[in-house]
């Protein structure tokens, strides 16, 4: 796996993003989420007008993963001109606009999201993420979690990921350890909750256990940065300078001028 961000190592930790959605009863995150229907990405397209969304909403997706966002944009246009009620569409240009920092426009595209398929778990999952960026982690939580206790959303790993990294970033490392604790429960090879419950019990004062799930991860995949950072500050607190050495020397080799060997330079291990 080529070297990149703990945030970006599944499906990138913007959104998670998946195709399709789920409609309930409910506009809001509650106990009417979970009164859920047939999710709309479990059935094919119905009509040439959805058809076509789907397909350039689907691009739009692909481009924005690439980077690529004035093609994005340009795709979930076509794709709402196609079908103009079609929830993914508005809920993947969210997603660019939030990328490009302009979230102004992203708030209303999850709204418009939301008022075509309201409930729907992967918008919930989207928009709760949104609000944690945007300092209102508390709501942002609770969009998170009706996404992941909606009874017929296939991925609940990624809300409960997204919790427990909404949750470190408020410095609540117990809830984060919980939310992380479950993710990894629901799917063992997320690695992104992997590495972030390492780093919620090294913070807790627990750098044995944060030790062993850092080796875990580290049998599947080359340390990124973050990683390698927190596996070198976990060998430090440890008093193992071999393992302090061997991931200094790492981070210098691999990562010589990412903000983590920047920090290491400074000695701000904390």
């Amino acid at each position: 796996m080529k070297q990149q961000n703990m945030r970006t190592v599944i499906a990138t930790g913007l959104c998670f993003l998946m195709f399709g959605c789920a409609t309930t009863d409910g506009g809001g995150p509650g106990p009417s989420g979970d009164r859920a229907r047939q999710p709309m990405s479990a059935r094919p397209a119905v009509g040439v007008p959805q058809q076509s969304a789907k397909v350039h909403t689907e691009l739009a997706a692909l481009y924005m993963l690439e980077g690529r966002y004035a093609v994005a944009l340009e795709e979930t246009q076509t794709a709402i001109e196609a079908d103009s009620t079609y929830a993914p569409a508005y809920n993947v240009l969210a997603l660019v606009h939030m990328q490009l920092g302009e979230n102004r426009l992203a708030e209303e595209n999850f709204s418009k999201a939301l008022r075509y398929s309201p409930g729907d778990p992967e918008i919930f999952n989207n928009y709760g993420w949104f609000l944690c960026q945007e300092g209102r982690e508390k709501q942002g939580i609770e969009y998170l979690m009706a996404a992941a206790k909606n009874p017929l959303y296939q991925s609940p790993t990624k809300p409960y990921t997204n919790a427990g990294m909404c949750a470190i970033g408020v410095k609540d490392y117990k809830l984060a350890e919980s939310y992380l604790s479950t993710a990894m429960k629901l799917d063992g090879a997320n690695t992104l909750a992997l590495f972030w419950l390492a780093d919620a019990i090294y913070k807790q004062g627990r750098p044995v256990e944060a030790r062993q799930f850092i080796a875990q991860l580290e049998k599947g995949m080359e340390l990124p940065a973050e990683a390698t950072w927190l596996a070198l500050r976990i060998e430090r607190k440890l008093g193992n300078r071999e393992g302090e050495a061997r991931y200094t020397a790492r981070l210098k080799r691999v990562f010589p001028t990412s903000p983590e060997t920047l920090k290491m330079l400074k000695g701000d291990y904390e």
